[in-house]
């Protein structure tokens, strides 16, 4: 089979699985990263579930898998036309290259915390998103997370919610929040740790386990219910109002620390492309692919794939083992049409 030249747009976790396996098929693939390092957000987190394996392990792992490929740091693509069954690439950098096939690996966006006004994130020092207390286990460095005696965590902000036009499970918001009141339960072993919750979506493998681990031995206290109301006392600590719907009995207490556990959305910049490659977007807002089963590669644009959560919200195991199918398909595809 003879040389092809594949554009993977994106650097995250699905875009550089997918240009290994790419890559190991005898193709060449050309991955474009709007920013100046690979990872995406796995390269801002610390720990990942349910393991409590380190983020820069699997990252390093996937860098390494990656050494050989060629990569286009701080790029945006400006304009992909195909003709006569050819695309040809135009970058932000000036560059202009043709490719065979594209694979679409745009991953998302956490969502913005301040578009939940009642939950007072931008308002009160003391309400961070998760992926501040990521950082925080990371580096250490945030003074807002300063001894915390009682701490808060409130799961499907921004998913599951009619009113912000999501009414879409993220699938990662539960077991993120339980392995960080884990983590924080390590620094803080005095704590009192709390998280509200919906319903939790424990559903994958050692997900379970991690749900018993939390409340057997860090004693964190699951309280099924919507926090509806930040506000702070005079004390400068945090007054929360929530309910309780399996007691039916409103709750009220003051907290050190609220953690919101944001979900996902579509990333900035996307409909840019899709525009572009006459890419659809489906009920949830992200890209459309062709099938629900089979198609889930696919796209209904002949030559343009798809791998990750860039189509709808994914853990880390499934977006890797979608970017090994998706590069099959790339390579079947191939075969067949060039």
């Amino acid at each position: 089979m003879k040389e092809h030249n594949i554009l993977i747009i994106g650097g995250g976790p699905a875009g550089m699985e997918t240009a290994y396996q790419l890559k190991q098929l005898g193709l060449k693939p050309i991955i474009i990263e709007r920013n100046d390092r690979l990872g995406g957000h796995l390269a801002q987190w610390d720990r990942l579930f349910p393991t409590s394996e380190t983020a820069v392990g699997l990252l390093e792992r996937l860098k390494e898998n990656t050494k050989d490929i060629e990569v286009k740091l701080d790029s945006r693509i400006t304009n992909i036309e195909k003709i006569n069954g050819t695309f040809h690439v135009s970058l932000s950098t000036n560059k202009n290259f043709e490719v065979d096939a594209v694979v679409v690996c745009t991953g998302f966006e956490l969502f913005n915390a301040e578009r939940k006004q009642e939950y007072g994130y931008g308002i009160y020092d003391r309400v961070i998103t998760n992926a501040e207390l990521e950082d925080y286990f990371k580096t250490h460095d945030d003074k807002r997370v300063d001894e915390p005696r009682r701490i808060g965590f409130v799961h499907c902000v921004g998913s599951r919610d009619v009113k912000v036009n999501n009414t879409y499970c993220s699938k990662v918001c539960c077991a993120t929040a339980l392995k960080q009141a884990c983590e924080i339960k390590d620094e803080f072993p005095d704590a009192d740790v709390y998280c509200f919750y919906m319903d939790l979506r424990m559903f994958g493998k050692g997900y379970e386990d991690l749900y018993l681990r939390a409340q057997k031995d860090f004693d964190i206290k699951c309280v099924r219910g919507r926090v509806c109301e930040v506000s702070e006392n005079i004390e400068g600590k945090l007054v929360i109002k929530a309910e309780d719907t399996l007691l039916g009995t409103p709750m009220k207490m003051t907290l050190d620390l609220l953690v919101l556990m944001c979900g996902m959305e579509k990333a900035k910049g996307v409909e840019e492309i899709q525009k572009m490659l006459n890419l659809e977007s489906n009920n949830d807002g992200f890209i459309e692919n062709s099938g629900s089963f089979v198609g889930i590669n696919r796209t209904k644009g002949k030559g343009v794939f798809v791998a990750g959560a860039c189509t709808s919200p994914k853990t880390l195991p499934d977006t890797i083992a979608e970017a090994r199918s998706t590069a099959m398909e790339v390579f079947n595809y191939l075969i067949h049409n060039c």
